[in-house]
Formats: structure tokens, C-alpha cells, sequence
């Protein structure tokens, strides 16, 4: 679905990679690994067209992104590792604002059915400020539940995440990758998911690993 094509990415007069390609294919996950400063958020940012590339392409389908870019953003959710959340909107609404994003109109009800499944059922009228830092990133694991996407871009999805709240994450990556989505995704913290994952590593040398 998702092809790199040599990316090569600069930050503060620095070369994080360069030369950088891999594809994502259909039922596919990868993470992306490596050292503090490596380039992981820069790489899910141009990967998401939220930040332009020093040279390299992202094809969505075997199209730039710019070119497809309705077609791609109806495809892809991106969540960064700051939660999005709104203190004075209750979660039901915090839910609804991410949707209104995607242009997704849901039921009350298929929302509800969402927050109950992240450990945020009786939840829905409470305040964002309410909330723990926990509670605020499972609105944000709802939202990504309700957002039809057949490709995930997750920035430290486990961020704030307590043991439960870590295996749901796990739990949803699994059932996404058995329903034919893919999933990008970064993390410091160890993934315990029971499939096949391929990786690639950014560093000195950003490799690909895993992937043929």
C-alpha cells in the first residue's frame, strides 16, 4: 500500500537518513527503531505529509501522496505521542471532533461501543481535564478504533499507557492486521505482539531490516 521511496531527511543542519526506502504492504506491521534523535517522529511526519522531505517520495497506492492526497488521508490515522485532547470538551465529544477530522459522522451508540472497548465506558461526559494522561491517550485509541483506516501511524502509542492499557493496544494492532490494515508505528517501549513484524532501523546507517 505505502512505498518510500530514498528518503532523505535534515534537521538543525544534521543528517538524521538519507537513501531510505521500504514498502508497506496490505496486513503488514512495521516498526520504526532507533536512538533519541534518530529521526523516528521526522520519518512518521513526512511519512504522513506533515513535514516535506530534502529529497525521496511517498507513494500511497503506487501514487505520490500529494497527488492522492483525498485518497490517502481517507486511508491513513496518524496519532503523535502528545495527545490531541481537548480539557474543556467532555470524552464524548473530545471522540467527535477527532471523527468531524475524517469527516465521520457516527452514532452515539457506535462511539460508546468504542470508549467501552478502551476502558472508558461511564466515561462519556467527563471533562478531558478530568482526566488521567492514561485515560486522555485511550480516547485517542477510540478514535483510531472508529476511524475505518486501513493504515495506522502510531508515535509512541504505549505512551501513558498502564499493563492493561498496553495489551489493548497490542490487542488492536492484531485485529487490525487480521482484518488486512497495516500498521507504522514507533515505541521505547517493548511491543509483545504475537506476529510476524519487520522493522527498519535509523541511526548512523538507517537499515532495512526483516523486509524483502
Amino acid at each position: 500500500m505505502l512505498e518510500i521511496q530514498s528518503l532523505e531527511c535534515v534537521r538543525d543542519d544534521r543528517l538524521l537518513f538519507s537513501g531510505l526506502s521500504f514498502t508497506v504492504a496490505e496486513a503488514q506491521v512495521l516498526q520504526i527503531e532507533g536512538p533519541n534523535g534518530s529521526g523516528k517522529t521526522s520519518l512518521l511526519r513526512i511519512i504522513c505529509g506533515l513535514r516535506q522531505a530534502e529529497a525521496g517520495k511517498v507513494l500511497w497506492q503506487g501514487e505520490s501522496i500529494t497527488a492522492s492526497r483525498e485518497d490517502y488521508y481517507a486511508n491513513m490515522v496518524y496519532i503523535g505521542h502528545l495527545p490531541c485532547i481537548k480539557g474543556d470538551l467532555t470524552v464524548l465529544e473530545n471522540v467527535r471532533a477527532l471523527l468531524d477530522t475524517r469527516s465521520l459522522s457516527l452514532s452515539t451508540t457506535e462511539i460508546e461501543g468504542a470508549l467501552a472497548k478502551v476502558g472508558l465506558a461511564t466515561y462519556e461526559d467527563v471533562q478531558g481535564k478530568a482526566l488521567s494522561s492514561g485515560q486522555r491517550r485511550r480516547i485517542l485509541l477510540a478514535f483510531v478504533e472508529l476511524s475505518r483506516a486501513k493504515l495506522w501511524i502510531l508515535d509512541e502509542p504505549l505512551t501513558a499507557l498502564d499493563v492493561q492499557g498496553v495489551a489493548l493496544m497490542e490487542s488492536m494492532i492484531l485485529d487490525h492486521k487480521r482484518a488486512g490494515g497495516s500498521v507504522v508505528f514507533t515505541t521505547h517501549h517493548g511491543m509483545q505482539l504475537d506476529c510476524e513484524m519487520s522493522s527498519v532501523q535509523l541511526g548512523r546507517k538507517a537499515r532495512l531490516q526483516g523486509v524483502e
